[in-house]
């Protein structure tokens, strides 16, 4: 039995490499492989563009996939989303020149390139605009003014869209990367195990990069005020030291909770603090 997984190539690619290596999935390849091979020979890899994932995934050509929200939706993929992962958060948003008014484009047909065309027209059709689409192929932001009026486009900082004088008068979409199967592979009882176990060490990962561990040493006097700062995921681990009065504590708490909690941990009394990153968090 092989399970057929479809990984973006580019950009994503790194981070859900990264996330099945730390699940124990490692894969091998160069730049021109399409095809890296798995240390887990149950899991058939292939390296795609990320807008064709979710529909491939669709049509069973893969049991499982990894791609922008924005693209499921875009192709209208019949996909079960197993997990959000958060990787490469962007907005799909509607861009004009900087120097133009957007109320005066709902008075005049109107030309807006994308690669988005179904958000788009639902979109422009809610919005009320007359309008003709083009899809554009890459570089979508050098259209305007000369060739569109509009483009819809995604973007994480706007950097892009402020360089070419642009400016965003609204956003049509929110999208991040989504771990996603066909229906058909969910209703094998052997494949959904395997992909059940990875989806739990999954969560497992991106918990523990969410925490760090902290471990301190205390006197018994103050242990209880050092245990009421700790937000522990249930409660915090409470021992006492060997052949002494002392006590150890240990908390696996936020990691953007760290910068504020460590003084006040001290000056509870705390000691021997060491903050110890956790791989994974079940």
């Amino acid at each position: 039995m092989k399970i057929k997984m479809a990984i973006p190539k580019g950009k994503l690619q790194v981070e859900i490499v990264n996330l099945l290596e730390e699940i124990g999935l490692t894969l091998q390849s160069n730049d021109r492989n399409y095809r890296p091979l798995c240390s887990d020979s149950t899991f058939e890899i292939k390296l795609l563009k990320s807008q064709n994932i979710p529909k491939l995934v669709e049509l069973e050509q893969h049991d499982i996939g990894f791609a922008g929200l924005d693209w499921i939706a875009e192709q209208k993929a019949d996909v079960k989303i197993l997990k959000s992962l958060g990787f490469n958060p962007v907005e799909i948003v509607a861009c004009i020149p900087d120097e133009w008014d957007y109320a005066d484009l709902k008075k005049r047909k109107i030309i807006v390139a994308t690669e988005y065309k179904t958000l788009s027209k639902k979109f422009l059709d809610e919005q009320g605009f007359d309008y003709k689409l083009i899809r554009s192929y890459g570089a979508t932001e050098v259209f305007p003014p000369e060739d569109a009026d509009m483009i819809i486009d995604n973007t994480s900082t706007g950097t892009t869209i402020l360089a070419n004088h642009l400016k965003i008068v609204d956003t049509v979409y929110t999208s991040n990367t989504q771990f996603f199967a066909n229906q058909s592979c969910l209703d094998d009882p052997d494949k959904k195990a395997i992909i059940d176990d990875m989806l739990l060490l999954m969560n497992g990962v991106l918990n523990g990069r969410k925490r760090v561990l902290l471990e301190m040493n205390c006197k018994q006097n103050a242990m209880e005020k050092i245990v009421e700062l700790l937000p522990a995921m249930r409660a915090p681990t409470v021992s006492q030291l060997y052949q002494s009065n002392d006590f150890a504590v240990r908390a696996a708490v936020k990691r953007n909770q760290v910068k504020a909690l460590i003084p006040q941990l001290i000056k509870a009394g705390a000691t021997d603090i060491l903050e110890i990153p956790i791989r994974k968090a079940i």
